[in-house]
């Protein structure tokens, strides 16, 4: 069983041979774990710019070295990206299509790679404060929701941004903003506090993405810019052919979160 003490390399070979498919939430403290975006190198320059004009929900950790480039040896040692997520999402001309527990049957030389930050490294720090995660507590996939927050256009990708949602009380919601300041590469302090209509979303309790958490009349939901967001970007750019992560199941890196913290 993984666990939140089981290493990097142990959860990699666990997912690369079948063995664990959901989720990665909670495993691996202390290591980063990041979003996936996969593009042929035609298109990889408008998403880079994407990225860089969006780093909130679009944080660049690492990238293929060079067109077919499945290591990223930036991220960690023995690393398939077209193996080691516990689930990917194909998508073809801007739908999605499918998904799939493994790309290499379907990998191709001219893929880029991108890996961004994810929002489960600073859960890590919140956690260590004494803050109450819900989606760990509950065991749970974080809940995602679409937003009317339009992110800056690059070429053909364009969109507006995805959320994470994480409730607490006004205390705890207070220090967490301060907390996750810390950890811009990682989507850092929360983007939306409070009423969830003024950013679009009418019903917490049925996110796009994810899985619905309890949420207590005495605490407030905080929102976080997801890694979920370059999906629907990809959806407007339409390319031919587009691989990501499914939302939730990460690749667990040999980074260490420590390593992104600032101040």
């Amino acid at each position: 069983m993984l666990t939140a003490q089981s290493t990097p390399q142990e959860i990699r070979q666990a997912i690369r041979k079948g063995d664990y498919r959901t989720h990665t939430s909670g495993l691996a403290k202390g290591y980063v774990q990041c979003n996936l975006v996969i593009l042929p190198n035609q298109l990889a320059d408008e998403f880079r710019q994407f990225c860089q004009l969006n780093p909130r929900p679009c944080p660049i950790i690492a990238t293929s070295q060079f067109p077919g480039d499945f290591r990223v040896e930036q991220a960690g040692n023995d690393i398939d990206i077209r193996t080691d997520f516990p689930a990917y999402q194909i998508f073809k001309n801007g739908k999605f299509s499918e998904q799939v527990p493994d790309i290499s049957s379907i990998w191709q030389e001219d893929f880029v790679a991108f890996l961004l930050g994810c929002s489960f490294s600073f859960e890590e720090a919140l956690l260590s404060e004494g803050i109450e995660v819900r989606n760990i507590s509950e065991q749970k996939n974080v809940p995602m929701y679409k937003t009317n927050i339009p992110c800056k256009s690059a070429g053909r990708f364009s969109g507006n941004m995805v959320v994470s949602m994480r409730p607490m009380k006004a205390a705890d919601a207070i220090r967490a903003i301060q907390i996750c300041s810390r950890y811009p590469s990682v989507h850092g302090a929360p983007v939306h506090f409070g009423d969830p209509s003024l950013i679009g979303i009418k019903d917490l309790s049925q996110p796009d993405f994810g899985d619905a958490v309890t949420i207590h009349d005495d605490e407030v939901p905080l929102f976080w810019a997801c890694g979920v967001t370059p999906q629907l970007a990809i959806m407007n750019a339409k390319p031919e052919l587009c691989i990501t992560h499914s939302p939730g199941c990460m690749l667990v890196t040999d980074l260490k979160n420590s390593d992104f913290a600032i101040g």
